[in-house]
């Protein structure tokens, strides 16, 4: 677990471990190891003995770090795509685009013609340069061809109370952290990132519903053993673990955090991983952003 405890992520560990632990009769041990971005965790993951037992719990950051990291270290000291064998996704979380009350737009065509009858007028805060609250607020600038500035953060904590005192006007955040908000009337709701509705914010309309059509943008965890890990291995462990996913309670209890559990087989979880790393590195070179 790349990441320190708390978050979407060590939640999602924290909730499938036991569980999978007692499908597999092993105990399963949550070792969170942050540091470097989560690029030590992933690199103690990459490197490990391929035998089945260390597996990496992955987020979405594993797909935006070669074009983020890159231009510091020249080489990332893994590879994504080549030094894992993935497993499947454990949860999506979509995020919520919300706004301070203040601001004149209760949807996102409003949104956009707002941006676009004043350019460079609007901000939206971030957990920090090249973090997931960064890239999916530049993807949508550029697929609206808007021009809204970006205001990095140390974190999504800091962020929100930015959002929260108007110091900023938008973010995109994920659901648990900023649904309480839009419920209380703090924030207002204009879309959910995904290319549907949530179940956890029926009442907020998908991106396509609002005219961005194209636009699913969704976070994403999954499980992933160092590469050369035998097939059998990588088998059981993806049976074992979609049975974990299936059940009526681990449902339940993503459904309760805005998320869905995951599933994807190991082909279909390479391929998005690949086409993630596509993308975020499109997103990353158009949009000019810089590691700090």
């Amino acid at each position: 677990m790349p990441q320190s405890p708390g978050g979407t992520t060590d939640y999602t560990a924290r909730l499938i471990g036991p569980r999978l632990g007692e499908r597999m009769g092993q105990a399963v041990v949550v070792d969170n190891r942050p540091g470097a971005g989560s690029m030590l965790g992933i690199d103690l993951a990459a490197k490990a003995t391929p035998d089945g037992y260390t597996l990496l719990l992955a987020a979405t950051t594993l797909g935006i770090m070669p074009a983020m990291m890159k231009p510091i270290l020249q080489q990332l000291p893994f590879d994504p795509v080549q030094d894992f064998a993935p497993i499947t996704t454990l949860a999506i979380y979509p995020n919520l685009i919300v706004v301070h009350p203040s601001l004149q737009a209760a949807s996102i065509k409003e949104l956009i013609a707002l941006a676009k009858a004043k350019p460079g007028a609007l901000n939206f805060a971030s957990g920090g340069a090249g973090t997931g609250t960064h890239l999916t607020a530049e993807l949508f600038k550029s697929m609206a061809a808007i021009d809204i500035v970006h205001v990095p953060y140390k974190g999504g904590g800091p962020a929100m109370t930015a959002l929260l005192g108007g110091q900023v006007q938008l973010y995109f955040g994920a659901i648990p952290s900023t649904l309480p908000f839009v419920k209380s009337g703090r924030l207002r709701a204009l879309a959910v990132s995904s290319a549907r509705r949530s179940a956890a914010a029926p009442d907020v309309p998908s991106m396509a519903e609002s005219g961005l059509a194209g636009y699913d943008e969704v976070t994403w965890n999954g499980l992933l053993a160092p590469a050369r890990t035998a097939n059998a291995i990588q088998q059981r462990l993806y049976s074992e673990t979609t049975a974990v996913l299936k059940t009526a309670f681990v449902r339940e209890k993503f459904a309760a955090e805005g998320a869905e559990a995951g599933g994807l087989s190991p082909g279909a979880f390479a391929k998005l991983l690949l086409t993630e790393t596509v993308k975020w590195a499109k997103v990353i070179r158009e949009a000019g952003i810089k590691p700090e």
